[in-house]
């Protein structure tokens, strides 16, 4: 019954903000070195910039930064002067940055060929979507939890708009567990060599180098993780 809850709620969420985050746009020069997104799950203005890198196929290193984490929020205060949140670094440009409208903009600047989504760029009404969103999931991926830390990070190929992939993010945020994000949006270029790797076009997909496991499915993603670093 929770695991039925849990699912619904999701894609709940999903549904408030429509196709954002679904389908890849039309994509811009690609990055040679990984973006760096400092965020946590439940942040509706972190949906924007999670939305951005899926639909402009970006991947991106993700540090979680939950409410009462100690591994990353005090670095975004080192490094920006205040905990606040999505705050991206792209090595590429040098660019370090706070406000998710001025990252979604400079994303699509940089990587995109053309405007962001209307979805994107609705203001308050993007706001308010996120926002109802977020309530969908009121305690998931907002606080940290006890837990260890891996040795390398894992990798999740994953995109924003999947509910299921949404239950995978949860967990490694709350967390804390560093990972490298695969977007592999509808019409992403990216599904081919995914599906070469893995066998077949399912999402979340986990890779975990620590312990040699690769696996889908949400649920077997969560229990896994809780286990072996919670």
């Amino acid at each position: 019954m929770m695991r039925v809850w849990e699912v619904t709620t999701s894609y709940a969420a999903s549904v408030l903000r429509g196709t954002s985050g679904l389908v890849v746009g039309p994509l811009g020069p690609r990055p040679e070195k990984h973006l760096e997104l400092y965020d946590f799950e439940a942040c509706p203005f972190c949906r924007k910039v999670r939305e951005a890198l899926s639909v402009l196929d970006l991947e991106a290193m993700v540090y979680p930064c939950p409410a009462g984490g100690t591994r990353y929020r005090p670095q975004v205060k080192a490094r920006g002067g205040r905990a606040q949140f999505p705050y991206l670094v792209d090595p590429n440009t040098g660019r370090e940055m706070y406000e998710s409208d001025d990252i979604v903009r400079y994303l699509f600047e940089q990587y995109g060929a053309g405007p962001a989504p209307l979805g994107l760029r609705l203001g308050p009404v993007t706001m308010l979507s996120s926002g109802l969103s977020s309530l969908c999931r009121p305690t998931h991926g907002r606080r940290s939890r006890a837990g260890s830390a891996p040795d390398q990070h894992l990798e999740l190929y994953s995109f924003e708009a999947s509910p299921y992939c949404r239950l995978a993010r949860e967990a490694l945020c709350e967390l804390e567990i560093p990972y490298l994000l695969h977007n592999v949006a509808k019409r992403s270029p990216s599904r081919k060599a995914f599906k070469a790797r893995s066998g077949k076009m399912m999402v979340p997909y986990l890779v975990d180098a620590n312990t040699g496991t690769e696996m889908f499915e949400s649920g077997d993603i969560v229990r896994y993780l809780y286990d072996t670093y919670g």
